[in-house]
């Protein structure tokens, strides 16, 4: 079964492909059996940087299903996710991550992460991408405002 539902991200990456979307990548988030997320790349489609397979899938299902937690769900990735897409899986709780090309395959056609992977070892001031906290006070009000807040919903 597990097959199936990797054949069916590597067709969603096909898709993608054939269509022009963007890069070479694919993804579904199947429950109890069932795909309930399907996503491919878009960032060419979207002019969104953050349009990969694996969060397209993932916006796919929680929308379908009106929950932004997937804890008894499985992602199904053509390709072992970026930094980026490893995030929002491990956000959105999903339980377990199958992929098909490796890091290094993605990196062979240009799609190489492995800097984004380091920078994420460094504490923000070694980052090559510069960073500086500003108005933390202000944004500590706000935090204060959501803590009190009788609307808030953790997630």
């Amino acid at each position: 079964m597990q097959e199936r539902f990797m054949a069916e991200a590597i067709a969603m990456a096909r898709q993608g492909v054939a269509l022009g979307h963007g890069g070479p990548f694919g993804a579904v988030v199947v429950r109890d059996g069932v795909v309930i997320g399907r996503g491919w790349n878009r960032v060419i489609a979207d002019t969104d940087p953050t349009a990969h397979a694996e969060v397209n899938a993932i916006r796919d299902a929680s929308g379908r299903l009106g929950v932004w937690h997937l804890e008894e769900c499985e992602l199904y990735a053509s390709c072992e996710p970026c930094p980026m897409c490893l995030s929002a899986a491990y956000w959105a709780h999903i339980s377990k991550i199958y992929y098909a090309a490796s890091e290094a395959d993605a990196a062979e056609l240009g799609f190489d992460d492995r800097h984004i992977r380091e920078e994420l070892q460094c504490s923000p001031i070694r980052r090559s991408l510069p960073m500086q906290q500003l108005m933390r006070e202000e944004a500590l009000e706000v935090f204060a405002q959501w803590r009190a807040s009788e609307l808030k919903r953790h997630y």
